[in-house]
């Protein structure tokens, strides 16, 4: 099995709205106001009114529940939702304070997104299976590179 790189996405992300502890943990919302998307064959726009429901648990780690719209350069649209875990370390939380610019290697953020879409230019994505890793930047915003399941 290989991974081959198919795109970059960059989304930006407003201050959390903190639910906080509930019956699953303690839950903030990240929305999603924009981005971009680079690739090779997917190229665009993250769209505004997405989001990011994580769960933030005891042992350091976000459970990341994220869904948004990547609208393409040639007028697609693609519905992209993801699971995954962020780890909440030290580099982390100099990332979202704005404080420094970290790399992947810094902290343990990796997803499984899922693509679709109706229009027949990028069917590909509804039968590929990929998988992401993350890192945080200033913005503040996430920013992921994806690989496809070769």
């Amino acid at each position: 099995m290989d991974l081959e790189h198919e795109f970059t996405f960059t989304a930006r992300i407003k201050e959390p709205v903190a639910v906080g502890a509930g019956p699953f943990g303690d839950r903030s919302i990240f929305e999603i106001v924009g981005g971009d998307v680079t690739g090779d064959r997917i190229g665009g726009k993250v769209s505004a009114g997405g989001g990011d429901w994580a769960l933030l648990g005891d042992d350091g780690f976000a459970r990341l529940d994220a869904r948004m719209t990547v609208d393409t350069d040639d007028g697609a649209h693609i519905y992209v939702e993801f699971r995954g875990l962020l780890e909440l370390n030290e580099a982390a939380g100099a990332a979202m304070a704005g404080e420094r610019e970290i790399d992947y290697t810094d902290l343990y953020a990796r997803i499984a997104p899922r693509l679709e879409t109706g229009d027949a230019r990028y069917a590909w994505v509804n039968r590929t299976l990929f998988v992401g890793e993350g890192r945080i930047v200033p913005g503040p915003a996430v920013e992921y590179r994806v690989s496809r399941v070769a």
